[in-house]
């Protein structure tokens, strides 16, 4: 048996007498407001032959790993995981900035993983969909974090650390009342994430700060993000409430990258004056995954009335998108019953590895052939 840790932050409510040692978290919003966010580590054990099993596993047209299978295993493993929130003592009714005594739970995970960082680690922020419970929350991020670490792309002397943010997801498998269930609770989460996003910038610009003045050595690594499916709805209302507390007309670069993957959002979402068109502002790199055959995105665009999703066809106007933003279509590597998950598995996970690493979108290396029109088109092959 193997223990496996990952980071966490959440706004859903937590199960158990001890908040800071809670049992589980659940469908619902914290009781301290949609926006109060938790932090902390869970501990998850399991066998890790089972693990090397799904890492290792031959998934034909998309490679090496079936994280989708892995992460499905490590839910049933987190239902016996230890969480161990950090500790917060703060007044409620003032705003953060207005308690220098408080003590935050934000600030001690990001001092943890400043740690981490500087022994060479790069940190992915995840963001998950719709229909995930917390254990199923857990399992994915568990399974993105270990198949990042195994990606026959890596680069040896860099590792990879997963941030899970987990928002009450419905987790319940009633097609049209969870899902119109959880778009309003993505709609509040968002932002939930925008306040971590701006805590985020505002400990990356005390760090430049003290960097500055001789008192810190910036550690050299990168911040990257990971929206999933309706992850990216929420990303929509996060980049408004980071928007509408940031001065002049721009967002902060927080992320080197940002990966859009199966995204349950219109196809026009990164049009001038659509919700995600400010996105590019935020990192300096944007990769839209994409499915021809994403049986999700055909029920989100038939029997809940949403137009093309952009994780069923792509960009509805690829010519309109910022010149840091590609896409990339996985229909011909991608098999499987729903096809939705598939930035779990083999060469996708990889492609993100590369991208993670500070590969060129060009680089030979990829498994991905260019548009003979677009250069900011690609597809994925075997």
């Amino acid at each position: 048996m193997a223990t496996y840790t990952l980071y966490y932050a959440t706004n859903r409510n937590h199960i158990g007498a001890d908040r800071w040692h809670p049992d589980s978290y659940v469908t619902k919003f914290s009781d301290d407001g949609m926006e109060n966010l938790r932090f902390g580590i869970v501990t998850v054990t399991a066998d890790d032959f089972q693990v090397g099993k799904y890492l290792s596993s031959d998934m034909q047209d998309c490679g090496k790993g079936n994280g989708e299978d892995l992460g499905g295993y490590l839910a049933v493993c987190a239902k016996t995981a230890q969480i161990d929130a950090y500790q917060e003592s703060i007044n409620k009714d003032i705003a953060d900035v207005a308690q220098p005594q408080a003590k935050l739970g934000s600030q001690a995970m990001f001092a943890d993983v400043q740690s981490d960082m500087e022994n060479s680690s790069d940190v992915l922020l995840y963001i998950h969909g719709f229909n995930v419970s917390w254990f199923d929350a857990v399992g994915s991020a568990l399974a993105l974090q270990l198949m990042l670490r195994n990606a026959p792309t890596k680069d040896p002397k860099q590792n990879v650390l997963v941030i899970l943010f987990t928002w009450p997801s419905d987790g319940m498998a009633l097609p049209w009342v969870s899902y119109k269930s959880d778009r309003s609770e993505a709609t509040g989460s968002g932002a939930a994430v925008g306040r971590a996003f701006l805590k985020a910038r505002d400990f990356l610009a005390d760090l430049h700060d003290r960097a500055k003045q001789g008192g810190e050595t910036l550690c050299g690594q990168d911040i990257h993000l990971l929206c999933h499916s309706m992850g990216n709805f929420l990303l929509q209302s996060a980049l408004a409430r980071t928007f509408d507390h940031t001065p002049g007309n721009c967002l902060p670069r927080i992320f080197e990258h940002v990966f859009l993957c199966a995204p349950d959002v219109d196809d026009t979402a990164l049009e001038p004056n659509q919700p995600l068109a400010q996105v590019d502002q935020i990192a300096r790199n944007v990769t839209i995954y994409y499915n021809r055959d994403d049986k999700a995105m055909v029920i989100s665009d038939y029997t809940k009335g949403n137009p093309e999703r952009l994780g069923g066809t792509g960009a509805a106007h690829p010519a309109l998108l910022h010149n840091k933003v590609h896409q990339v279509d996985c229909t011909q590597v991608v098999h499987g019953l729903v096809e939705h998950s598939y930035y779990l598995a083999g060469n996708i996970n990889a492609d993100i590895r590369a991208s993670i690493d500070g590969w060129e979108q060009d680089d030979p290396r990829r498994k991905r052939t260019r548009s003979s029109t677009l250069s900011n088109v690609w597809a994925m092959k075997s």
